[in-house]
């Protein structure tokens, strides 16, 4: 199985991301959603839309089953970006000068 990330579309309110996910039997078409407001200071950068989003649909195409495939249409979650910035961007500890 091979995922291409295939572009966005701009909205207002959000940003959605266009994959392909080729196989050897089909090629199947994934968009994932991720609210404006998630690019903001202090949490996602544009420049992690395609890797959240791949991450996004990797998981859940790792959970599919022949009897449950995965959704087409997928959102990020505040957990999905709070878990991908903890990742990414861990916070420095602390440093107490005495």
């Amino acid at each position: 199985m091979y995922i291409q990330y295939v572009g966005f579309k701009a909205a207002d309110s959000s940003r959605t991301y266009n994959f392909d996910v080729i196989d050897t039997k089909e090629v199947r078409e994934f968009t994932v959603k991720v609210q404006s407001e998630a690019f903001r200071p202090g949490c996602l950068r544009l420049q992690d839309g395609p890797g959240i989003c791949f991450e996004r649909l990797e998981q859940e195409l790792e959970g599919e089953t022949q009897a449950s495939r995965a959704e087409a249409h997928l959102s990020l979650g505040e957990r999905d970006i709070n878990k991908y910035s903890e990742q990414h961007y861990p916070r420095k500890p602390l440093v107490h000068k005495g």
